[in-house]
């Protein structure tokens, strides 16, 4: 009789251990939140304290767990390195906003602005003419490895330009025009060129600097040429030397300090393996677009003077040669010079007159 109560006996004890297991279960479930174990320091205490109340007043409402990712402070994780125990950077959004925003929009009219302003200034004065017929003798102005710099440099900058715009503002213009296939597979063509042809730019704009300084040292003379806008509006030319103050102007604020401020936060946005900080990636973003804007605002106006807005500045650098009287008439302090054999040219004769023979300077 023994024998077959042990096995039931067994079977009920199972059973109210199981049963014991749930209550205590159940119990330790619905002990209030002060019942838990306490936080470390009084700071976690009062958190948890505030999130379980939040809890029981606005169920499944995480605002305080989010307040706190996105505070920004570090927290603790097991990957190394800089920002890793950030989850959320709090600066996103506002980076993301400006960038979008007042960045985008204000420089995307600006360029459109230019534009518009040098197209009315060509249908309202048209190009600059030489009021002289041209002699046929030329002067060398440009030398061969001076033209290659400067068409490399050139074709960099266009290149760069271009897929500039694409990234920067192809979501607003191109997207709603080429729709999301045809610009997906634009941007990802301009968005690789852009980073590869940015650290060529950045080459060129230093041996260019060096190739054309020499001659772009500011004179007296060139504040009478700034005061009278260069002629462009009497149709008088004003003296200059090789480079008028136009020509400064560009090459110290675009190709020097907008040239070395792009480079210089293209290459922060390029190299991210330098280990910055998300903060400085998103500074030299909005340095990156603003200078960028204003680099082809100032590029727009280059070009312009270097192609139809200037009879024979094209030819110039085309070719490394101008006629005497292009010289004469828009830097004549240059051609004094060059006829005075005070600066080294090659001159290239004509079947008129003899070439000009400059002495050693």
């Amino acid at each position: 009789m023994a024998g077959h109560d042990d096995p039931v006996m067994s079977r009920a004890m199972r059973a109210a251990r199981s049963l014991a297991v749930v209550v205590a279960w159940a119990a330790l479930s619905a002990m209030p939140a002060h019942a838990q174990s306490p936080a470390l320091n009084a700071d976690d205490a009062a958190s948890a304290k505030a999130q379980q109340l939040q809890q029981e007043t606005q169920p499944l409402n995480n605002q305080p767990v989010w307040s706190e990712v996105r505070s920004g402070r570090p927290q603790v994780t097991q990957v190394r390195g800089r920002e890793t125990n950030v989850l959320i950077q709090q600066g996103g959004q506002t980076w993301r906003a400006l960038r979008n925003g007042q960045v985008a929009v204000y420089g995307g009219w600006a360029i459109v602005v230019i534009l518009v302003a040098i197209a009315a200034f060509y249908l309202w004065k048209g190009p600059l003419r030489l009021h002289s017929p041209m002699t046929g003798r030329k002067i060398r102005r440009f030398l061969p490895f001076q033209q290659l710099i400067h068409w490399t440099t050139a074709t960099a900058f266009v290149v760069l330009a271009i897929t500039g715009i694409i990234l920067g503002f192809g979501k607003s213009m191109l997207l709603p025009i080429l729709g999301h296939t045809l610009f997906s597979w634009l941007a990802q063509i301009a968005k690789p060129l852009h980073n590869f042809m940015g650290p060529v730019f950045a080459v060129c704009t230093v041996i260019i600097f060096f190739t054309f300084v020499r001659r772009n040292w500011w004179r007296a003379y060139d504040m009478v040429w700034i005061r009278k806008f260069g002629g462009m509006l009497s149709g008088h030319d004003v003296p200059s030397g090789k480079f008028n103050a136009g020509e400064k102007l560009w090459f110290w604020g675009g190709v020097l300090f907008l040239g070395v401020v792009v480079s210089a936060s293209g290459f922060v946005l390029d190299f991210a393996n330098f280990d910055q900080t998300r903060q400085t990636m998103q500074w030299a973003n909005i340095i990156h677009l603003a200078a960028a804007c204003l680099f082809m605002m100032a590029g727009l106006g280059h070009i312009y003077m270097g192609t139809i807005g200037m009879i024979g500045a094209y030819q110039a650098m085309k070719t490394g040669y101008v006629d005497e009287t292009w010289a004469r008439e828009h830097h004549l302090y240059w051609y004094e010079d060059v006829k005075a054999g005070r600066v080294d040219v090659e001159a290239v004769p004509s079947s008129k007159e003899p070439a000009v023979k400059p002495r050693p300077a």
